[in-house]
């Protein structure tokens, strides 16, 4: 059985030379963690010396890595990418699958690690389910976040829309060998570089001792638990305010937010999305990725990183 040797603080030359970024002393980069609770502890990898300026929240099934590119294009800004609850290297709860845990629930878990790591940052970027992850911390601790960047997401996704990220997402738990799960990834993201891919997954994915690969997030995947909540909770404010759900939250942000909409086909955003957000947040900035689809950090990386910084 072949062993592929995985070291995640190697490959940022990579990024740099794909996408012709200066690569002439390798980046600060050291990975962190943060007891969420008793036992339990979010990971993160913090950029750069100095108090973070910039959060990074990755979309579901996704990690830390997804933003390389990104955070290399925003040197020597400092920031910190968190591998949200039971994806990357953070602990996942005990009672469920991540796939089932509300955006929410992933807000409580996330702003202590933001407090310990990042509590002055400008800004939180994030896409997809990081990017309702973003809207909830508003509510959860909205001390936290001073500006907020959504990445090709907004609350009340129309489900046939990321039915292409879903059937990636729920494809199967386990490859025999890296080339079939190579294969699959390719087959679902036709418009990126093999060698693109092929970091994704050893970032994303863990070889086990039997020679075979399981999607990090997956090591989670459980029997259905008999008292597994089938119900969202309710979204209450710390000062006791109460919203019905994260499309009620989001009009009710009082700091500055910018969409960064993806207009290839695999976004999950449409114009009326786009119009909805705007009768919601008149004063909402849009800005549109023509040659992206729902991961702009993968697809235009450079072009989201000067949108990042010209904003937060």
């Amino acid at each position: 059985m072949d062993r592929i040797p995985y070291d995640e603080l190697s490959m940022f030359h990579e990024n740099a030379e794909e996408y012709g970024l200066p690569y002439d002393v390798p980046p600060t980069v050291r990975r962190e963690e943060v007891e969420v609770a008793p036992g339990r502890t979010l990971s993160a990898l913090v950029w750069g010396e100095g108090d973070p300026e910039i959060v990074l929240l990755h979309g579901g099934s996704q990690n830390a890595h997804t933003w390389d590119t990104v955070a290399m294009a925003l040197r020597p800004r400092p920031l910190v990418a968190i591998d949200l609850p039971g994806h990357g290297h953070s602990d996942a709860p005990g009672w469920a699958q991540i796939e089932t845990r509300s955006p929410l629930a992933a807000a409580e878990d996330v702003a202590p690690a933001i407090r310990a790591l990042a509590p002055n940052a400008r800004g939180i970027v994030g896409m997809s389910y990081g990017g309702l992850t973003a809207i909830a911390l508003t509510v959860v601790a909205p001390e936290l976040v001073r500006k907020v960047l959504l990445v090709d997401v907004l609350p009340g996704l129309k489900p046939e829309l990321a039915q292409h990220i879903v059937d990636f997402v729920n494809g199967p738990a386990t490859f025999p060998s890296f080339d079939e799960l190579l294969a699959r990834t390719m087959e679902f993201n036709p418009t990126r570089s093999e060698s693109s891919l092929r970091r994704g997954i050893l970032h994303n994915a863990v070889q086990l001792d039997d020679g075979s690969w399981v999607w990090r997030h997956s090591r989670w995947r459980v029997d259905e638990p008999e008292s597994r909540p089938t119900d969202e909770p309710p979204i209450v404010s710390a000062d006791g305010r109460y919203y019905t759900d994260l499309a009620d939250a989001l009009g009710e942000i009082h700091v500055p937010v910018l969409l960064a909409r993806g207009m290839r086909s695999s976004s999950v955003l449409r114009d009326d999305d786009e119009a909805e957000l705007l009768r919601r947040l008149p004063d909402a900035e849009v800005v549109r990725f023509e040659e992206s689809g729902h991961s702009i950090q993968g697809d235009q990386p450079v072009e989201l990183a000067e949108v990042i910084q010209r904003f937060v």
